[in-house]
């Protein structure tokens, strides 16, 4: 465990949490590029020009920033909700990640509020928790505003909308995130950021972002909040 882990947790007051990575693989059976791909598939249906680096783009989420990008917001409704069905049909299959709930327990233990902020809809985000035992845990959830792509991380929108709610400093939080846009939007917000790095490449980009800490398992996050 590092030293530097330990101390940047005895410095803060709650935990916020990325979903899809830190707390689960939302995706892990029903897979992103075949959600985006149907994605592409409602925009066609609605008249939009699709460029071909769109039409195999595998991440749904760049999918609804191009929807929002188009400025019809009948479109960006029409996407969004189609998005949202299959993150809650998602939801069902979503593979926990290691140590994720070992983290959540720990943090309340050690008397910390834990909030969950993601590019995910909120309700994608709740069946998760419900199905999983852990909505008892976590409180705000903050997802995707609704047909508004533009709020996703990076924009600082829904991090400090956690922080409003569990009314800390925002310089008393860590967000802890597995993508640059995690670090970044936590940048922007002016609260301390651990990356998560659950793929080895992460490891530099994330120390080259800035992080406060970067971590190749949630199980050294657990570890620390413990002691």
């Amino acid at each position: 465990m590092s030293a530097d882990l330990r101390a940047l947790l005895g410095e803060v007051d709650a935990v916020l949490l990325d979903f899809d990575g830190p707390v689960c693989s939302i995706f892990a059976r029903y897979p992103a590029p075949q959600i985006a791909a149907k994605l592409v598939d409602v925009l066609r249906r609605h008249g939009v020009d699709v460029p071909a680096e769109l039409a195999s783009e595998p991440d749904p989420l760049e999918v609804l920033r191009h929807a929002g990008a188009a400025g019809d917001q009948g479109v960006t409704r029409a996407t969004e909700d189609a998005l949202c069905a299959a993150e809650r049909r998602a939801a069902e299959t979503a593979e926990p990640t290691p140590y994720g709930r070992e983290v959540i327990v720990a943090a309340r233990q050690a008397g910390m509020p834990v909030a969950v902020v993601s590019n995910n809809s909120a309700g994608a985000v709740y069946a998760y928790l419900e199905a999983h035992r852990l909505a008892c845990y976590i409180s705000p959830v903050v997802g995707r505003a609704y047909a508004d792509p533009d709020k996703m991380k990076p924009n600082p929108w829904p991090i400090l909308e956690a922080v409003h709610h569990l009314d800390i400093e925002p310089t008393r939080c860590v967000l802890i995130g597995d993508a640059i846009t995690d670090i970044e939007g936590a940048r922007a917000a002016g609260i301390r950021v651990i990356g998560y790095a659950n793929r080895p490449r992460k490891m530099d980009t994330f120390r080259s972002a800035a992080a406060d800490a970067v971590v190749a398992s949630m199980g050294e996050i657990a570890t620390a909040l413990l002691a």
